[in-house]
């Protein structure tokens, strides 16, 4: 899913904004130079490849995200490119819909919908979670060098990605949330192409393909919320015995909708996130030795991902009226991104932000998870599972190293999510 080599290969710092690509080559590989001239010379500035008002500076974000009055979420998980009618079919077979529930949701429902999804979340869950998340990254871990010593490559590389980052966020989930009779590859699957198909800019041959898996993923979901075998306790359970503010039941497109968002949220956007602090931390001198020995060290070697090299990107947010924010009128109806990753190495919030400096006092101040009532409810579970990851993976793997550092991985380069889709190692 990276994107191919377009206008934006050019030296950045020698190109005027409105050449800036979201989704070229060179702003996928590395965004912070354009990131950088966005907040020094223009903070909120109109991109019109777009029609998105690009928004880079922390101060400035936070403000939009809390304010709900002004900023709404009604745009956040739009399409962001235009659905051809065949495509619109294959969804509209399949019942698609995608009414507000949880990061789309505005309205007075969001607050009890989201408290039934952060009880599965919160601290407590989490810490009782973590036995579990340690015995499957043994598993898949040992699984992964099992098949390199069966392997008849008497040296074969590893990749951290397919095999350990990306699947064990959907068993985690998968546990937690009670949820049983699919795949995992399936659910990875089909929540990597909702991805693409909401958040990237596939081609119309690819949409077609794209629009089926996610008709399935759909399909699926209203079928196990419909079905009455739930265990007890589960999250879909959950969904079931929950009221809206008027007392009535939830709905079954709405319970599908926070499924839908919980279940790419949880795995997908948790695995980029792995595959970055492993890729990261077998990159930077020193930090993988002691990731694995060192108290505290993978925590804090995540949280500095969370603020320089965030799987989530950006955000979206439309105006609910005119408003002035950075120096700029904006019209009522116009549609904001919030540049997430730009926000994290702001200056003015972060000293020498370039350099991965684990256990920053102000570290936290990112704002990788949002902020505000749509904060992200799954911030503790993806911090925990990172974590353990890397301290994991560099337990069992004490001296790999990038298979070829020099190299350059394929990126997932969407418009809001960003990360290696390989993290390949040799012994």
């Amino acid at each position: 899913m990276a994107e191919p080599a377009g206008a934006g290969t050019a030296d950045p710092l020698g190109l005027p904004l409105e050449l800036l690509d979201l989704f070229g080559d060179s702003f996928v590989r590395d965004p912070h130079p354009w990131l950088d001239r966005l907040r020094s010379e223009a903070p909120v500035h109109h991109d019109p490849a777009t029609g998105l008002w690009l928004v880079s500076r922390h101060q400035d974000i936070r403000h939009v995200l809390l304010d709900t009055d002004t900023y709404l979420p009604d745009n956040a998980q739009s399409a962001v490119t235009p659905l051809p009618v065949a495509v619109m079919r294959i969804l509209v077979r399949a019942g698609f819909r995608l009414p507000p529930a949880l990061a789309n949701n505005g309205t007075p429902s969001h607050p009890g919908l989201r408290r039934v999804v952060a009880r599965f979340f919160d601290p407590r869950s989490v810490a009782a979670a973590v036995p579990a998340i340690e015995r499957i990254a043994r598993e898949l871990l040992d699984e992964l060098t099992a098949g390199a010593t069966d392997s008849a490559d008497p040296d074969p590389d590893l990749d951290l990605f397919g095999s350990f980052a990306q699947i064990l966020p959907c068993r985690v989930l998968m546990e937690l949330l009670g949820i049983h009779g699919v795949d995992p590859a399936t659910l990875i699957a089909w929540s990597d192409a909702s991805l693409e198909l909401f958040w990237g800019r596939p081609t119309p041959a690819r949409q077609l393909e794209l629009a089926e898996l996610v008709a399935e993923f759909h399909q699926w979901l209203a079928a196990t919320v419909r079905g009455d075998t739930a265990p007890p306790g589960s999250f879909v359970a959950a969904l079931a015995a929950h009221r809206l503010p008027d007392g009535t039941p939830l709905d079954v497109d709405t319970a599908v909708a926070a499924c839908f968002f919980v279940f790419v949220a949880g795995q997908s956007t948790t695995g980029q996130l792995l595959a970055t602090v492993l890729r990261s931390a077998l990159a930077e001198p020193g930090v993988w030795p002691r990731a694995a020995a060192e108290p505290g060290l993978a925590e804090a070697w995540v949280e500095e991902v969370l603020r320089r090299e965030p799987p989530v990107t950006t955000w979206r947010r439309v105006t609910a009226r005119p408003t002035r924010l950075g120096g700029m009128e904006l019209p009522a109806g116009a549609h904001v991104l919030l540049m997430l990753m730009g926000s994290g190495s702001d200056p003015e919030l972060f000293p020498d932000p370039a350099r991965m400096c684990p256990g920053r006092g102000n570290a936290r101040r990112h704002l990788a998870f949002g902020a505000g009532r749509h904060l992200c409810p799954g911030a503790t579970l993806a911090r925990t599972e990172a974590a353990v990851a890397l301290r994991a993976a560099a337990r069992r793997l004490p001296g790999v190293r990038p298979a070829d550092a020099s190299a350059q991985p394929p990126m997932l380069g969407l418009l809001s999510f960003r990360a290696p889709l390989q993290v390949r190692v040799e012994r």
